[in-house]
């Protein structure tokens, strides 16, 4: 049976965008088994201790413009910049 860490992180799509750790998901695919266990023990840790370590704690909100001139908060969308690892815990 596949534990949670690892169906989130064969979840994760091919080629998706870097987050601020610059470090592409698809990374967390080449794991293996050894890396899962490692990540498996950060949630854990994470979990008992509700602490979440800092680099979790901060996002990063992009606006794009939905339109050449935009002036109004409507004329945008926003996007997150997560690290990954965050993205995987948060699932």
């Amino acid at each position: 049976m596949q534990s949670e860490v690892e169906k989130a992180t064969t979840e994760i799509r091919n080629k998706k965008a870097t987050g601020n750790d610059d470090v592409p998901g698809d990374v967390f695919k080449l794991l293996g088994e050894g890396g899962l266990k490692i990540m498996t023990k950060l949630i854990n840790t994470i979990y008992e201790t509700a602490e979440w370590p800092k680099d979790f704690t901060e996002v990063t909100i992009v606006a794009l413009k939905k339109k050449p001139q935009a002036t109004k908060c409507s004329d945008h969308c926003t996007i997150n910049l997560i690290t990954q690892t965050a993205e995987i815990v948060r699932r």
